[in-house]
């Protein structure tokens, strides 16, 4: 056994990243404080061949020293908008997008349990990593779920979050 050079992995261009075919998945981020966190998710977003990221609120934005740090060029090739009012972004996405918060509310659905809408185009909305989403916004979900949790700590990482419900997303629409 040995690693593979990078040269043998046979990845897109960036060129031809923009031109492939996407998900139609779009994530949100509502307020993320953590410039490296922003950066972690475009990279999965990336690599999984997701559609689009909206950075809303206080979200960092690219370019920014932080986010290069952790995206290692996915700002290049991720195709994303910042709005400052998660609200009306979600509110125009609603008419024809299925809209799924990532928190533990009332009626939160297990990521495992849950089965992604193949015929639907996806919204996945990723919250700050104290106060997680927006309050204001959860009349607007069509769905909410949350991540299954063995330890003491309340949440995961957001970033850490984002890859494991992005990964299983993509499992599902892929196969």
């Amino acid at each position: 056994m040995r690693k593979l050079r990078l040269e043998e992995l046979n990845r897109l261009s960036i060129s031809e990243y923009k031109e492939s075919s996407k998900l139609a998945v779009t994530v949100v981020l509502d307020n993320i404080r953590s410039a490296h966190n922003v950066g972690s998710i475009f990279r999965t977003v990336d690599g999984l061949g997701i559609q689009q990221i909206y950075l809303c609120g206080i979200t960092a934005r690219p370019p920014h020293k932080e986010i290069n740090k952790s995206a290692i060029g996915a700002t290049n090739s991720v195709s994303w908008e910042y709005h400052e009012d998660i609200s009306d972004i979600l509110t125009t996405l609603k008419s024809d997008h299925c809209l799924i918060g990532i928190e533990q509310t009332t009626e939160s659905k297990e990521l495992t349990k849950f089965d992604f809408p193949k015929s639907e185009k996806l919204v996945l909305i990723f919250g700050n990593e104290v106060d997680g989403i927006s309050e204001n916004i959860l009349p607007l979900l069509d769905h909410s779920l949350e991540l299954a949790q063995f330890g003491t700590k309340h949440s995961f990482n957001v970033a850490v979050c984002a890859g494991m419900v992005l990964w299983e997303t993509a499992r599902q629409l892929r196969s």
